[in-house]
Protein backbone atom coordinates (compact mmCIF):
# COMPACT_ATOMS: atom_id res chain seq x y z
CA UNK A 1 0.00 0.00 0.00
CA UNK A 2 1.31 3.45 -1.07
CA UNK A 3 0.48 6.94 0.47
CA UNK A 4 -0.18 10.14 -1.39
CA UNK A 5 3.42 11.11 -1.49
CA UNK A 6 2.07 14.35 -1.99
CA UNK A 7 1.64 15.60 1.20
CA UNK A 8 5.30 14.97 1.91
CA UNK A 9 6.00 18.09 -0.04
CA UNK A 10 3.75 20.27 2.90
CA UNK A 11 5.22 22.14 6.11
CA UNK A 12 5.08 20.08 8.91
CA UNK A 13 2.08 21.75 10.34
CA UNK A 14 -0.90 24.16 9.24
CA UNK A 15 0.49 27.82 9.07
CA UNK A 16 -2.27 28.70 12.15
CA UNK A 17 -2.07 25.42 13.99
CA UNK A 18 1.93 26.36 14.13
CA UNK A 19 1.29 29.93 15.42
CA UNK A 20 -1.30 28.15 18.47
CA UNK A 21 1.84 26.08 19.12
CA UNK A 22 4.42 29.21 19.37
CA UNK A 23 1.41 30.28 21.48
CA UNK A 24 0.71 28.25 24.05
CA UNK A 25 4.42 27.36 24.51
CA UNK A 26 4.97 31.35 25.52
CA UNK A 27 2.02 31.20 27.84
CA UNK A 28 3.71 28.13 29.38
CA UNK A 29 6.60 30.05 30.09
CA UNK A 30 4.91 33.02 31.22
CA UNK A 31 1.84 31.93 33.11
CA UNK A 32 0.98 35.60 34.49
CA UNK A 33 1.28 36.89 31.28
CA UNK A 34 -2.39 37.41 29.45
CA UNK A 35 -1.65 36.96 25.57
CA UNK A 36 -4.06 39.05 23.18
CA UNK A 37 -4.93 37.07 20.27
CA UNK A 38 -4.87 39.30 16.64
CA UNK A 39 -4.04 36.52 14.89
CA UNK A 40 -6.38 33.91 13.22
CA UNK A 41 -9.48 35.21 12.00
CA UNK A 42 -12.23 33.99 14.33
CA UNK A 43 -14.75 36.02 15.54
CA UNK A 44 -15.38 36.89 18.98
CA UNK A 45 -18.72 38.57 19.11
CA UNK A 46 -22.08 36.09 19.77
CA UNK A 47 -24.70 35.51 17.18
CA UNK A 48 -27.11 38.32 16.16
CA UNK A 49 -30.82 37.68 18.22
CA UNK A 50 -32.35 36.92 14.79
CA UNK A 51 -30.21 34.07 13.58
CA UNK A 52 -30.31 32.31 17.09
CA UNK A 53 -33.87 32.47 17.23
CA UNK A 54 -34.03 30.92 13.89
CA UNK A 55 -32.15 28.00 14.93
CA UNK A 56 -33.54 27.23 18.42
CA UNK A 57 -36.74 26.76 16.32
CA UNK A 58 -34.85 24.39 13.90
CA UNK A 59 -33.72 22.57 16.73
CA UNK A 60 -37.44 22.82 18.41
CA UNK A 61 -38.66 21.25 14.91
CA UNK A 62 -35.83 18.29 15.07
CA UNK A 63 -37.26 17.25 18.42
CA UNK A 64 -41.16 16.47 17.18
CA UNK A 65 -42.06 13.83 14.58
CA UNK A 66 -44.51 16.34 12.92
CA UNK A 67 -41.70 18.62 11.83
CA UNK A 68 -38.58 16.37 12.03
CA UNK A 69 -35.72 17.01 8.90
CA UNK A 70 -33.07 13.72 7.63
CA UNK A 71 -31.21 14.16 4.86
CA UNK A 72 -31.42 17.90 3.17
CA UNK A 73 -33.23 17.31 -0.20
CA UNK A 74 -30.75 16.03 -2.78
CA UNK A 75 -32.88 17.94 -5.43
CA UNK A 76 -30.99 21.18 -5.07
CA UNK A 77 -27.37 19.13 -3.79
CA UNK A 78 -28.35 19.40 0.10
CA UNK A 79 -29.36 23.02 -0.04
CA UNK A 80 -32.39 23.82 1.21
CA UNK A 81 -35.23 26.31 -0.81
CA UNK A 82 -35.25 28.54 2.08
CA UNK A 83 -31.75 29.17 2.08
CA UNK A 84 -31.15 28.68 -1.64
CA UNK A 85 -33.75 31.74 -2.31
CA UNK A 86 -32.69 34.08 0.41
CA UNK A 87 -29.03 34.05 -1.13
CA UNK A 88 -30.40 34.53 -4.59
CA UNK A 89 -32.01 37.43 -3.41
CA UNK A 90 -28.54 38.46 -1.71
CA UNK A 91 -27.11 38.16 -5.15
CA UNK A 92 -30.33 40.78 -6.41
CA UNK A 93 -29.44 43.00 -4.19
CA UNK A 94 -25.49 43.66 -5.01
CA UNK A 95 -26.01 43.47 -8.50
CA UNK A 96 -28.80 45.97 -8.43
CA UNK A 97 -26.98 48.43 -6.27
CA UNK A 98 -24.02 47.95 -8.74
CA UNK A 99 -26.73 48.44 -11.70
CA UNK A 100 -25.50 44.92 -13.08
CA UNK A 101 -28.31 43.27 -14.87
CA UNK A 102 -27.44 39.41 -13.45
CA UNK A 103 -29.39 36.55 -11.76
CA UNK A 104 -28.34 33.76 -9.63
CA UNK A 105 -30.44 30.59 -10.14
CA UNK A 106 -31.29 28.43 -7.30
CA UNK A 107 -29.42 25.64 -9.10
CA UNK A 108 -26.26 27.21 -9.67
CA UNK A 109 -25.88 27.54 -5.66
CA UNK A 110 -24.39 24.58 -3.66
CA UNK A 111 -24.72 24.70 -0.02
CA UNK A 112 -21.77 23.69 2.16
CA UNK A 113 -20.33 23.78 5.72
CA UNK A 114 -17.63 26.38 4.87
CA UNK A 115 -15.65 27.96 2.03
CA UNK A 116 -12.81 26.31 3.15
CA UNK A 117 -14.48 22.93 2.44
CA UNK A 118 -15.19 24.35 -1.13
CA UNK A 119 -11.89 25.57 -1.76
CA UNK A 120 -10.73 21.91 -1.57
CA UNK A 121 -13.80 20.40 -3.06
CA UNK A 122 -13.84 22.32 -6.02
CA UNK A 123 -10.33 20.83 -7.31
CA UNK A 124 -11.99 17.45 -8.03
CA UNK A 125 -13.30 19.06 -10.99
CA UNK A 126 -10.11 19.44 -12.72
CA UNK A 127 -7.26 17.61 -14.09
CA UNK A 128 -3.84 17.32 -12.25
CA UNK A 129 -1.97 18.17 -15.07
CA UNK A 130 -3.45 21.71 -15.11
CA UNK A 131 -1.08 24.91 -13.84
CA UNK A 132 -2.34 27.04 -11.06
CA UNK A 133 -1.92 30.26 -10.51
CA UNK A 134 -1.61 31.79 -6.94
CA UNK A 135 -0.53 35.45 -5.88
CA UNK A 136 2.20 35.56 -3.48
CA UNK A 137 0.97 36.49 -0.83
CA UNK A 138 -1.54 34.26 -0.30
CA UNK A 139 -3.87 32.17 1.92
CA UNK A 140 -2.21 29.05 2.71
CA UNK A 141 -5.27 26.46 2.36
CA UNK A 142 -4.85 27.72 -0.91
CA UNK A 143 -1.24 26.57 -1.61
CA UNK A 144 -1.57 23.46 0.31
CA UNK A 145 -5.00 22.02 -1.29
CA UNK A 146 -3.25 22.53 -4.51
CA UNK A 147 0.48 20.37 -3.09
CA UNK A 148 -1.74 18.02 -1.66
CA UNK A 149 -2.99 17.56 -5.13
CA UNK A 150 0.35 17.39 -7.02
CA UNK A 151 -0.20 20.31 -9.25
CA UNK A 152 1.94 22.48 -10.62
CA UNK A 153 2.33 25.73 -9.38
CA UNK A 154 3.61 29.58 -10.13
CA UNK A 155 3.19 32.50 -8.16
CA UNK A 156 2.34 36.29 -9.43
CA UNK A 157 3.50 38.85 -7.24
CA UNK A 158 1.41 40.77 -5.10
CA UNK A 159 3.64 43.74 -3.81
CA UNK A 160 3.20 47.18 -2.82
CA UNK A 161 4.01 48.23 -5.94
CA UNK A 162 1.06 46.87 -7.63
CA UNK A 163 -0.80 47.60 -4.11
CA UNK A 164 -1.23 43.69 -3.80
CA UNK A 165 -3.22 43.96 -6.39
CA UNK A 166 -1.44 41.40 -8.99
CA UNK A 167 -2.89 41.47 -12.58
CA UNK A 168 -1.86 39.17 -15.70
CA UNK A 169 1.05 40.32 -17.93
CA UNK A 170 1.38 38.33 -21.70
CA UNK A 171 3.67 35.85 -19.71
CA UNK A 172 1.35 34.86 -16.83
CA UNK A 173 0.33 30.98 -17.39
CA UNK A 174 -2.36 29.11 -15.57
CA UNK A 175 -5.25 27.57 -16.08
CA UNK A 176 -6.80 27.14 -12.51
CA UNK A 177 -6.60 30.73 -11.04
CA UNK A 178 -7.28 31.76 -7.33
CA UNK A 179 -8.25 35.07 -6.34
CA UNK A 180 -9.43 36.41 -3.10
CA UNK A 181 -10.94 40.44 -2.82
CA UNK A 182 -10.90 41.40 -0.24
CA UNK A 183 -7.68 39.39 0.11
CA UNK A 184 -6.22 37.51 2.53
CA UNK A 185 -4.00 38.24 3.94
CA UNK A 186 -3.20 41.52 2.74
CA UNK A 187 -7.19 43.67 2.77
CA UNK A 188 -6.31 44.62 -0.85
CA UNK A 189 -9.74 45.18 -2.65
CA UNK A 190 -9.92 44.55 -6.50
CA UNK A 191 -11.59 47.41 -8.32
CA UNK A 192 -14.71 46.69 -11.38
CA UNK A 193 -11.56 47.50 -14.20
CA UNK A 194 -9.13 45.10 -12.22
CA UNK A 195 -11.47 42.13 -12.24
CA UNK A 196 -12.43 43.21 -15.84
CA UNK A 197 -8.94 42.32 -16.71
CA UNK A 198 -8.60 38.91 -15.20
CA UNK A 199 -12.02 37.77 -16.45
CA UNK A 200 -10.68 38.17 -19.74
CA UNK A 201 -7.08 36.76 -19.40
CA UNK A 202 -9.52 33.54 -18.23
CA UNK A 203 -11.67 33.77 -21.46
CA UNK A 204 -9.00 34.05 -23.64
CA UNK A 205 -7.17 30.98 -22.35
CA UNK A 206 -9.97 29.03 -21.36
CA UNK A 207 -8.99 29.23 -18.00
CA UNK A 208 -11.06 29.21 -14.70
CA UNK A 209 -10.65 31.79 -11.66
CA UNK A 210 -11.49 30.44 -8.73
CA UNK A 211 -13.44 33.49 -6.71
CA UNK A 212 -12.79 33.68 -2.82
CA UNK A 213 -15.36 36.58 -2.10
CA UNK A 214 -15.87 35.25 1.99
CA UNK A 215 -15.39 39.25 2.80
CA UNK A 216 -17.51 40.66 0.70
CA UNK A 217 -19.87 42.13 3.46
CA UNK A 218 -16.47 44.60 4.61
CA UNK A 219 -16.66 46.00 1.03
CA UNK A 220 -17.47 49.70 1.29
CA UNK A 221 -18.68 52.32 -1.97
CA UNK A 222 -18.25 51.27 -5.04
CA UNK A 223 -15.73 47.80 -5.10
CA UNK A 224 -17.78 45.07 -6.77
CA UNK A 225 -18.33 42.43 -3.63
CA UNK A 226 -18.94 39.92 -6.33
CA UNK A 227 -16.97 38.48 -9.65
CA UNK A 228 -20.26 37.97 -11.26
CA UNK A 229 -20.71 41.89 -11.51
CA UNK A 230 -18.01 41.55 -14.02
CA UNK A 231 -19.15 40.92 -17.57
CA UNK A 232 -18.24 37.42 -18.74
CA UNK A 233 -17.28 36.36 -15.35
CA UNK A 234 -19.92 33.33 -15.67
CA UNK A 235 -18.18 32.26 -18.63
CA UNK A 236 -15.05 31.51 -16.13
CA UNK A 237 -15.44 32.15 -12.72
CA UNK A 238 -16.19 29.97 -9.65
CA UNK A 239 -17.48 31.67 -6.51
CA UNK A 240 -16.76 30.65 -2.94
CA UNK A 241 -18.94 32.30 0.25
CA UNK A 242 -18.90 32.24 3.50
CA UNK A 243 -21.82 33.09 6.94
CA UNK A 244 -18.36 32.57 9.13
CA UNK A 245 -17.35 36.45 8.69
CA UNK A 246 -20.75 37.89 7.44
CA UNK A 247 -22.99 36.17 10.28
CA UNK A 248 -19.88 35.17 13.00
CA UNK A 249 -20.76 31.43 11.51
CA UNK A 250 -16.85 30.21 12.35
CA UNK A 251 -18.36 27.68 15.08
CA UNK A 252 -21.60 26.82 13.16
CA UNK A 253 -20.19 25.86 9.69
CA UNK A 254 -22.16 27.29 6.69
CA UNK A 255 -21.01 28.68 3.14
CA UNK A 256 -21.78 28.50 -0.28
CA UNK A 257 -21.21 28.01 -3.94
CA UNK A 258 -21.81 29.45 -7.22
CA UNK A 259 -21.07 27.37 -10.24
CA UNK A 260 -23.06 28.99 -13.51
CA UNK A 261 -24.44 26.96 -16.01
CA UNK A 262 -22.10 28.74 -18.81
CA UNK A 263 -19.93 27.29 -17.63
CA UNK A 264 -17.87 24.94 -19.40
CA UNK A 265 -15.05 23.16 -20.73
CA UNK A 266 -13.96 20.60 -22.88
CA UNK A 267 -17.84 20.77 -23.44
CA UNK A 268 -18.78 19.58 -20.45
CA UNK A 269 -20.88 21.45 -17.40
CA UNK A 270 -18.95 22.10 -14.54
CA UNK A 271 -21.97 22.89 -12.29
CA UNK A 272 -23.05 19.27 -13.58
CA UNK A 273 -19.63 18.03 -12.79
CA UNK A 274 -19.78 19.09 -8.73
CA UNK A 275 -23.53 18.59 -8.41
CA UNK A 276 -22.21 14.86 -9.23
CA UNK A 277 -19.22 15.17 -6.70
CA UNK A 278 -21.10 16.90 -3.84
CA UNK A 279 -24.06 13.97 -4.34
CA UNK A 280 -20.81 11.46 -4.26
CA UNK A 281 -19.03 12.84 -1.15
CA UNK A 282 -20.90 15.69 0.53
CA UNK A 283 -23.90 15.11 2.93
CA UNK A 284 -25.08 19.19 2.96
CA UNK A 285 -25.38 21.19 6.12
CA UNK A 286 -27.42 20.79 8.86
CA UNK A 287 -30.69 22.03 9.17
CA UNK A 288 -29.79 23.99 12.19
CA UNK A 289 -27.06 25.66 10.17
CA UNK A 290 -28.98 26.19 7.83
CA UNK A 291 -32.20 27.93 8.87
CA UNK A 292 -29.29 30.18 10.67
CA UNK A 293 -28.05 31.32 7.78
CA UNK A 294 -31.29 32.11 5.95
CA UNK A 295 -32.21 33.83 8.96
CA UNK A 296 -29.14 36.31 8.33
CA UNK A 297 -30.07 37.30 5.31
CA UNK A 298 -33.15 38.13 6.54
CA UNK A 299 -33.97 42.18 6.62
CA UNK A 300 -34.08 41.90 10.77
CA UNK A 301 -30.83 39.49 10.80
CA UNK A 302 -28.99 41.60 7.82
CA UNK A 303 -29.09 44.57 10.32
CA UNK A 304 -27.87 42.95 13.02
CA UNK A 305 -25.05 41.21 11.35
CA UNK A 306 -24.29 44.80 10.35
CA UNK A 307 -23.99 46.02 13.66
CA UNK A 308 -21.56 43.10 14.88
CA UNK A 309 -19.21 43.51 11.63
CA UNK A 310 -19.55 47.62 12.42
CA UNK A 311 -18.03 46.58 15.71
CA UNK A 312 -14.93 45.15 13.71
CA UNK A 313 -14.65 47.70 11.03
CA UNK A 314 -13.84 50.03 14.65
CA UNK A 315 -11.51 47.55 16.20
CA UNK A 316 -9.84 48.29 12.29
CA UNK A 317 -9.68 51.61 13.05
CA UNK A 318 -8.29 51.24 16.38
CA UNK A 319 -5.84 49.51 14.94
CA UNK A 320 -5.04 51.28 11.81
CA UNK A 321 -4.88 54.76 13.96
CA UNK A 322 -2.30 53.27 16.24
CA UNK A 323 0.23 51.60 13.74
CA UNK A 324 -0.27 55.13 11.78
CA UNK A 325 0.37 56.87 15.55
CA UNK A 326 3.66 54.25 15.24
CA UNK A 327 4.69 54.61 11.75
CA UNK A 328 3.77 51.92 10.67
CA UNK A 329 3.35 51.17 7.00
CA UNK A 330 0.39 49.20 6.43
CA UNK A 331 -2.79 48.44 4.03
CA UNK A 332 -6.14 47.25 3.72
CA UNK A 333 -8.60 47.54 7.29
CA UNK A 334 -10.87 49.60 5.11
CA UNK A 335 -12.68 47.26 3.50
CA UNK A 336 -11.42 44.42 4.76
CA UNK A 337 -11.29 42.89 8.51
CA UNK A 338 -7.44 42.30 8.20
CA UNK A 339 -4.60 45.20 8.62
CA UNK A 340 -1.02 44.25 6.49
CA UNK A 341 2.11 45.74 8.10
CA UNK A 342 5.64 46.18 7.00
CA UNK A 343 7.62 45.38 10.30
CA UNK A 344 10.45 47.75 11.45
CA UNK A 345 14.19 47.71 10.00
CA UNK A 346 15.58 45.35 10.69
CA UNK A 347 13.42 42.33 11.94
CA UNK A 348 12.03 39.85 9.70
CA UNK A 349 8.51 38.61 10.01
CA UNK A 350 9.35 35.79 12.01
CA UNK A 351 11.72 37.52 14.12
CA UNK A 352 8.88 40.53 14.30
CA UNK A 353 6.12 37.91 15.81
CA UNK A 354 8.31 36.32 18.29
CA UNK A 355 8.97 39.86 19.60
CA UNK A 356 5.71 40.62 19.48
CA UNK A 357 4.25 37.88 21.06
CA UNK A 358 7.05 37.68 24.07
CA UNK A 359 8.04 41.63 24.82
CA UNK A 360 4.21 42.70 24.74
CA UNK A 361 2.19 39.14 24.64
CA UNK A 362 0.40 39.81 21.05
CA UNK A 363 0.25 37.13 19.27
CA UNK A 364 0.17 38.40 15.14
CA UNK A 365 0.53 36.25 11.95
CA UNK A 366 3.74 36.75 10.47
CA UNK A 367 3.72 37.43 6.90
CA UNK A 368 6.15 34.97 5.78
CA UNK A 369 3.63 32.30 6.49
CA UNK A 370 1.80 33.62 3.52
CA UNK A 371 4.75 32.49 1.10
CA UNK A 372 7.99 34.70 0.07
CA UNK A 373 6.24 37.72 -0.82
CA UNK A 374 5.20 37.84 2.25
CA UNK A 375 8.34 38.18 3.90
CA UNK A 376 8.82 41.49 5.67
CA UNK A 377 5.27 42.07 6.73
CA UNK A 378 2.95 40.89 9.37
CA UNK A 379 -1.21 40.44 9.36
CA UNK A 380 -3.13 42.18 12.13
CA UNK A 381 -7.37 40.97 12.62
CA UNK A 382 -9.90 43.02 14.12
CA UNK A 383 -11.60 40.21 14.98
CA UNK A 384 -10.76 40.38 18.95
CA UNK A 385 -13.04 42.18 21.60
CA UNK A 386 -12.67 45.52 21.46
CA UNK A 387 -10.85 46.14 25.00
CA UNK A 388 -8.24 43.46 23.98
CA UNK A 389 -7.43 45.49 20.59
CA UNK A 390 -7.31 48.91 22.69
CA UNK A 391 -4.96 47.11 25.08
CA UNK A 392 -2.89 45.31 22.39
CA UNK A 393 -2.66 48.72 20.97
CA UNK A 394 -1.15 50.36 23.96
CA UNK A 395 0.89 47.64 24.64
CA UNK A 396 2.91 48.14 21.28
CA UNK A 397 2.74 51.95 21.52
CA UNK A 398 4.97 51.15 24.99
CA UNK A 399 7.26 48.85 23.52
CA UNK A 400 8.10 51.04 20.33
Amino acid sequence: MKINSNFLNLHESYLFVKIEAMAAECQKNHPERRLIKLSIGDVTRPLAPTVVKAMKKAVEELASEETFHGYAPDKFCYGYDFLLEAIGRHYQKIFLSAGVKEQIETEEIFVSDGAKSDLGSLLDLFSKDNTVLLPDPVYPAYFDANVMDGRKIVFVSASEENGFLPLPSAKTQGELIYLCSPNNPTGAVYSREQLKTWVDFARARGAVILFDAAYEAFVKGEKPRSIFEIEGARECAIEICSFSKTAGFTGVRCGYTVVPKELRREGVSLNALFRRRQTTKFNGASYIAQRGAAAALSEQGARETALCRAYYENNAKIIMAGLKNLGFWFTGGENSPYIWGKCPKGFTSMSFFRCLLEEAGVITTPGCGFGQGGEGYFRLTSFAKTADTIEAVERLKALF
